[in-house]
């Protein structure tokens, strides 16, 4: 697994993020979270997370907004610019595995591997859902 996210992050360095900016792209494009929940959905400590999301920031990826309701609490949320460079690294990363599983020599050129890996994904999703798996 760890030469799995090594060439993750091979792809990600051609799309310019890091492999937490990643995660933080990834996890805020299911719906603006603050800080302390993205936190704990990363298994990160909570200054951790605000090193990345000022970077993030920064670039124009995400944006912090006010919560009328609780002036303590500042949800982070993808910009329009965000999503694109997440679906820019999803392309990259995806292709990087698929160029890899196709030395896996069955006759689908990779995908039915990269396809495993979605369905791994899915299945933590929902574990996490049913509050079974603590961070994702």
């Amino acid at each position: 697994m760890a030469w799995l996210a090594k060439q993750v992050e091979v792809a990600l360095a051609g799309a310019d993020l890091t492999l937490a900016q990643y995660r933080v792209l990834g996890l805020l494009a299911e719906g603006s979270a603050i800080s302390s929940a993205i936190s704990e959905r990363l298994a990160v400590r909570p200054p951790s997370v605000t090193v990345l999301v000022d970077g993030l920031v920064a670039r124009g990826l995400v944006d912090r907004t006010a919560d009328t309701g609780d002036r303590r609490r500042v949800p982070v949320a993808v910009t329009p610019a965000g999503r694109d460079a997440l679906a820019a690294a999803d392309a990259a990363v995806g292709a990087r595995l698929v160029e890899i599983a196709a030395w896996l020599g069955d006759g689908d050129g990779g995908r039915g591997a990269v396809e495993d890996l979605a369905r791994w994904s899915g299945a933590l999703a929902a574990r996490h859902l049913a509050g079974q798996g603590g961070p994702r």
